[in-house]
């Protein structure tokens, strides 16, 4: 049974937060691994990511396919593409459990479970988020979104893009 189908999107190709995208093309194949990929601008003035560069990257794949300069060789890929490790595979199976117990009516219950998914995969946005949404996360977690963005002191919020220059 999938509880929630975007967090094993999430879970199979390693997304930590929102917006991400993958490429992926007609075989199959993953051309980008997952990124930041902002539609527009709303959210600039937080995270200094310009869509359009985004964006420009994409169109330019649609039309030109692998010879296009954004999408990446095997080699590159293999270079960004880490296996999970073992703690972020067990904390996967705590934030499915959590979802379990919430959907099944039991959000006490799911608290536990989310803050050790949590601590086994502290870089998941989604798992906090999603565990915040869901209780009381001041209460049942003595912390809230703004407070997070804040502890990360400057560190960025999202990682850089890392597009080619288009000639």
């Amino acid at each position: 049974m999938l509880i929630d189908e975007k967090h094993t999107v999430a879970s199979l190709y390693g997304m930590v937060n929102v917006p991400t995208a993958v490429w992926i093309d007609e075989r199959g194949r993953i051309v980008r691994p997952n990124e930041t990929a902002f539609i527009d601008n709303r959210y600039k003035s937080m995270h200094g990511i310009e869509a359009k560069l985004y964006l420009d990257g994409l169109r330019d794949w649609l039309a030109n396919g692998a010879k296009s300069a954004y999408a990446m060789s095997a080699e590159q890929l293999r270079q960004k593409l880490n296996p999970p490790s073992a703690d972020h595979l067990l904390g996967d199976a705590y934030f499915h459990l959590a979802q379990f117990l919430v959907a099944a009516g039991n959000r006490r219950e799911a608290i536990p479970h989310f803050k050790e998914a949590q601590r086994l995969n502290p870089d998941s946005w989604n798992y906090k988020r999603q565990a915040w949404l869901l209780t009381d996360a001041e209460k049942d977690y003595g912390t809230n979104f703004n407070k997070e963005v804040q502890k990360l002191n400057g560190k960025p919020y999202y990682p850089p893009l890392e597009l080619p220059r288009k000639q």
